[in-house]
């Protein structure tokens, strides 16, 4: 049965709508302002990466608008292992200079506190602008409808108190904060699929990595996976 919702999935020629969400989101906040302490050039370095992850997501993932192109989300199905973008690396480098080393702490303090089991993992959620609440809202209800259909939990880090509140509203429960490089928190968020909360499958209380492991090594951007 088809699913209704007020999302379009997006394609590649969606891209660049995707891209600048996310950026216009990101470049006012104290975490973007961490990442490329250097204004003039922060958007443009936010634009470039959000650009790697995101044409990474349309491969191994979904990305869904609204249907006003107001706002979006970016998501990886993470069932496994996920390949990192092809020329990594070289990509990051390019994008930020000398801020490179932030994002890849940034990637890291994420992926050691990820859940260890097979979970669709919301990576952005944009929604820039006024009334940004209700489009934050309306975008993430209508993917989230979608992500559910998929017999998986998912799992999000909200980055202030308003996306957690906003998380708390679509049924995600919080977990211990994750302290992140220059002193702000991240809160991680989880949430079942309620269409198959009764059944055996990856549906259940996560498995949080809570030291450094192997599942950290794995999911470190430096030796090769993923981990926006």
């Amino acid at each position: 049965m088809p699913v209704r919702t007020s999302v379009v999935r997006a394609r590649w020629r969606d891209l660049d709508r995707i891209v600048d969400l996310i950026t216009d989101t990101l470049s006012p906040t104290v975490l973007g302002a961490w990442l490329v302490p250097d204004e003039p050039c922060r958007s443009g370095v936010l634009a470039a990466v959000a650009r790697i992850w995101s044409e990474h997501a349309l491969l191994f993932g979904d990305a869904f608008l609204l249907q006003d192109g107001t706002a979006a989300t970016v998501w990886f199905h993470r069932y496994r292992p996920i390949p990192a973008p092809a020329g990594y690396g070289e990509r990051l480098g390019a994008a930020c200079g000398p801020h490179r080393d932030r994002f890849l702490l940034l990637g890291r303090a994420l992926a050691t506190r990820r859940p260890v089991e097979a979970h669709n993992h919301l990576a952005f959620l944009a929604a820039p602008g006024p009334d940004r609440a209700n489009r934050a809202a309306a975008v993430l209800a209508g993917s989230q409808r979608w992500m559910d259909t998929l017999s998986l939990p998912t799992y999000a880090e909200a980055f202030t108190t308003s996306d957690r509140d906003l998380h708390h509203r679509h049924g995600y429960t919080s977990r211990e904060v994750i302290p992140l490089p220059g002193g702000g928190t991240a809160h991680p968020m989880w949430r079942l699929s309620p269409f198959w909360a009764g059944r055996m499958s990856g549906n259940s209380v996560a498995r949080w990595a809570a030291r450094p492991s192997s599942v950290r090594v794995r999911n470190d951007r430096m030796s090769g996976y993923v981990h926006p």
